[in-house]
């Protein structure tokens, strides 16, 4: 049986978000239908949330979080109660056939208990295999990596931060 694609993008460093918002630019490009569901971020004021007026043809973003941080020791049940709709949620989303579903922080969200790993797994492989998905966020859990077709592991060598450089728009967010 022939599956879906499933590229993933981990690690400490920055840049796992940007990698699959490129890919998502690039598959535009084509004139692809690209489907973004955010685990755990609920700011409309960000670059890849903003360009969905722009490009409403064939790009939609959906976000499944609070704008205050989740606690990562211990997410509020809140937190959780919005993942697994999110979850849910990216289940309507597969049957519609996009050719790109990316699901930006699903690493970080499972890895913390947010979301349970079998339920992600099962996502991926109920998919179409028209529809390539990329997996975005730190702690990726080793189950997701065996089932990645491509994954890549970012690790921060520096960053402006350390220097009290403030995030940049149009850059970082």
């Amino acid at each position: 049986m022939k599956k879906s694609l499933v590229y993933l993008w981990t690690g400490e460093g920055a840049g796992k978000t940007t990698s699959a918002l490129g890919v998502a630019l690039r598959s535009i490009g084509w004139n692809h239908q690209v489907v973004v569901i955010q685990f755990m971020k609920g700011w409309k004021n960000i670059g890849e949330y903003r360009i969905a007026k722009k490009l409403k043809k064939n790009y939609s973003i959906y976000q499944f979080g609070r704008k205050q941080f989740v606690n990562l020791k211990k997410p509020a049940k809140e937190d959780v109660k919005i993942a697994n709709k999110g979850i849910e949620f990216a289940e309507k989303i597969l049957a519609k056939k996009p050719d790109l579903l990316i699901l930006d922080e699903i690493n970080l969200a499972a890895a913390i208990g947010m979301v349970p790993k079998k339920k992600v797994l099962k996502l991926l492989d109920k998919a179409n295999p028209k529809t390539t998905i990329y997996l975005t966020g730190r702690y990726a859990p080793k189950e997701f990596i065996e089932r990645a077709d491509f994954a890549t592991e970012i690790k921060q060598i520096k960053h402006p931060a350390q220097k009290r450089i403030l995030a940049k728009k149009g850059i970082e967010f």
